[in-house]
């Protein structure tokens, strides 16, 4: 539910020292006494801000000028960092991005889980720019501009915008928004097309060009024009998820390889997968040191996807249990054990947000788990999941507050040990918070 704003009132410009750094990216200070929250201001700034939004327990505003700096503060790359959401920390060395987002994971475990690791993990860091294989693209046709918008949502997240190009996706794709834009520009349906997925494989890029109204055959032709021109796989989705089908080529060829396991992963362009492909392969490759598998270890990985971890995880020990809600990722889940000549590796569907102990896997005897839930956490799954003889979590999170809150349940309620914990910088520029933690009985 939205907090409700206090009566209208007008703008009004303040002065203010910026004294932290949220969990959103915006600069904390104190205004009179009351939490004013500022977007584009850093932690240790002096800012000239205005202040748009009143409500009774904090206000909010934007900088319009730095009076003192943060020596962490840099130039954006991005000439339109600041208008478009898709990055809220390009004016923070990233450097200093990671440490804020270690500060934010150590603060929520201690706050919301109330426990402290014996040993915080170095973050594990890579390359800022470029990184993005996944993304949604916006789009929306302006008429008065006589043009079509292709981007993320700006900052207000009410508009489309405007941008030519972007630094963190995929230079593949972040290279070509002007091209894309004169595409779909040109198209008939240009106000009938919402969205574009995109997701760029090892050796293919893929669009999923959404459509509320059948396309033309001289739209589909425009499409399969550029496909060809921009060496690309176009798919089209007239509804939900099942109705992706290729337009062109005949066949796409969507897989990432994690050649130090010998593995190649075939996924569809709506899958879910980890959108910065290089720090996925170094993630798992922490994960797997952390959780310490032994040749005849028996092991659940749980919300486990198209076998991320799994597979990995299937050529260093006995026998691994994959478990998913989507039934579309189990099923290539286990198409990948196959195709990789895993037979020890076997995958379930099962809603984990219900009690499922009474299932034939959770019934098992396991001596390490992997958890890779979604934002939500694993706090259902704890409710009910025999712990007894697992002697080793490797917790791997998207959100530090339901890790926080699930660490304590572990800790308290199970009998565990939280060991390390650390950040990965799966997103650089943005404020989301990858985190990986181990607890051992």
């Amino acid at each position: 539910m939205a907090r409700r704003k206090q009566r209208a009132q007008a703008p009004k410009i303040i002065e203010l020292d910026i004294v932290d750094l949220l969990h959103d990216g915006r600069g904390l200070g104190r205004h009179d006494g009351k939490a004013v929250f500022v977007a584009g201001a850093l932690t240790g700034e002096r800012v000239r801000a205005q202040v748009n939004d009143f409500h009774k327990q904090f206000d909010e505003a934007v900088t319009l000028e730095v009076l003192q700096a943060s020596p962490d503060r840099v130039v954006p790359k991005c000439a339109h960092f600041g208008v478009c959401g898709g990055c809220v920390l390009q004016h923070l060395a990233p450097a200093a991005q990671i440490a804020a987002k270690q500060k934010t994971l150590i603060d929520n475990l201690q706050r919301i889980g109330q426990v402290q690791p014996e040993r915080v993990l170095p973050a594990l860091v890579g390359e800022p720019w470029g990184y993005r294989r996944r993304g949604r693209l916006s789009v929306r046709n302006v008429e008065k501009k006589g043009r079509v918008l292709v981007g993320f949502r700006e900052t207000n997240g009410k508009y489309v915008a405007d941008i030519q190009s972007c630094a963190v996706l995929h230079p593949a794709l972040g290279e070509r928004l002007t091209a894309i834009t004169a595409l779909m520009t040109a198209l008939d349906a240009r106000a009938s097309v919402p969205q574009i997925e995109v997701a760029v494989a090892d050796a293919a890029v893929a669009m999923v060009f959404r459509h509320l109204q059948p396309l033309s055959a001289a739209d589909q032709q425009r499409l399969v024009q550029f496909a060809q021109a921009e060496n690309m796989a176009v798919f089209l989705q007239p509804s939900g998820n099942a109705s992706v089908h290729l337009l062109w080529p005949e066949h796409a060829e969507l897989v990432y390889r994690l050649s130090e396991y010998a593995l190649q992963i075939d996924f569809a362009p709506l899958d879910f997968i980890q959108i910065n492909g290089a720090m996925n392969v170094r993630m798992i490759d922490l994960a797997l040191s952390l959780l310490a598998p032994a040749a005849d270890d028996q092991v659940l990985d749980l919300f486990c996807g198209l076998g991320n971890f799994t597979l990995p995880l299937a050529r260093r020990v006995a026998a691994v249990v994959g478990i998913e809600g989507e039934p579309g990722l189990i099923e290539r889940a286990r198409a990948n054990a196959r195709a990789n000549g895993i037979g020890n590796a076997k995958f379930q569907v099962a809603d984990l947000s219900l009690d499922q102990r009474d299932a034939d896997w959770a019934r098992r005897r396991y001596d390490k788990l992997l958890l890779d839930p979604a934002r939500a956490g694993a706090d259902q799954v704890l409710g009910w999941l025999p712990t007894a003889t697992i002697e080793r979590i490797v917790y791997v999170s998207c959100h530090p507050g339901t890790l926080a809150r699930d660490a304590g349940v572990l800790v308290r309620d199970h009998g565990y040990r939280l060991i390390a914990a650390g950040v990965m910088d799966m997103f650089p520029h943005t404020a989301h918070v990858e985190s990986i933690a181990v607890f051992e009985r």
